[in-house]
């Protein structure tokens, strides 16, 4: 048993443990752009974080009324993302550091993402944070993606850790409703910063994203559990 007994941590990945949404961001816009829609924005883009690629492309293709299967479209923004994605991701400093504290102190510790399994593995590895984070969860594994639990609820199997003891960190509503639909406690680090007073069923909601996220400040609120 860990320092923080029987507490479990499952990090969301993209917007949360990586600044990874410009690359998601650039794979989606060269899909849509390769189908003739060139027309994809930023601001379009960050109404659809925290939802899964696969979900993220059910809509799209609804959206813009194109043929090709979203099987098809997934592989082709995959392929683009895997392509920047290994060109250089970028952790947050402090959830590195909060990472490797979890480590030392023996804390079970998973990702749960709407990433592919294979983006999950490449920005893990790429980035060193599979040398803390090996146990991993794609919603491509699960029936249901984010809000739906699955995804958390499997994590969990994963570290034979109980819903009850597990604390997810999440940047998206999708996901904070997912952690809470799972059973288990949130810390919310909005990705998008605005969107902070959507977090109504998080535990912990940090106004202000990753630069008000300090790794000890964390760990002394997990101690208060």
């Amino acid at each position: 048993m860990s320092d923080l007994g029987s507490l479990a941590v499952i990090f969301d990945l993209d917007g949360t443990l990586v600044d990874s949404e410009p690359h998601y961001y650039e794979a989606t816009r060269r899909t849509l752009a390769a189908h003739d829609v060139r027309d994809y924005t930023w601001a379009e883009h960050e109404k659809l974080v925290g939802i899964s690629t696969l979900e993220t492309l059910r809509l799209l293709r609804e959206r813009h009324g194109l043929r090709p299967p979203v099987a098809e479209l997934l592989a082709e923004t995959n392929r683009f993302y895997l392509e920047l994605a290994r060109t250089g991701t970028r952790v947050y400093p402090e959830m590195r550091r909060f990472v490797e504290l979890l480590a030392a102190a023996g804390v079970p510790s998973a990702v749960a993402s709407g990433s592919s399994p294979e983006a999950i593995e490449a920005i893990l590895a790429g980035t060193g944070l599979d040398a803390h984070l090996r146990t991993f969860v794609s919603a491509d594994e699960v029936a249901r993606g984010k809000p739906a639990p699955d995804v958390f609820l499997e994590a969990a199997r994963r570290l034979g850790a109980a819903p009850a003891d597990c604390v997810v960190l999440e940047d998206a509503t999708p996901g904070a409703a997912a952690a809470h639909a799972a059973g288990m406690r949130c810390v919310a680090i909005p990705y998008v910063t605005a969107q902070a007073g959507r977090f109504t069923t998080a535990d912990l909601v940090l106004h202000g994203g990753q630069a008000e996220f300090t790794a000890d400040a964390a760990y002394d609120w997990l101690t208060t559990l």
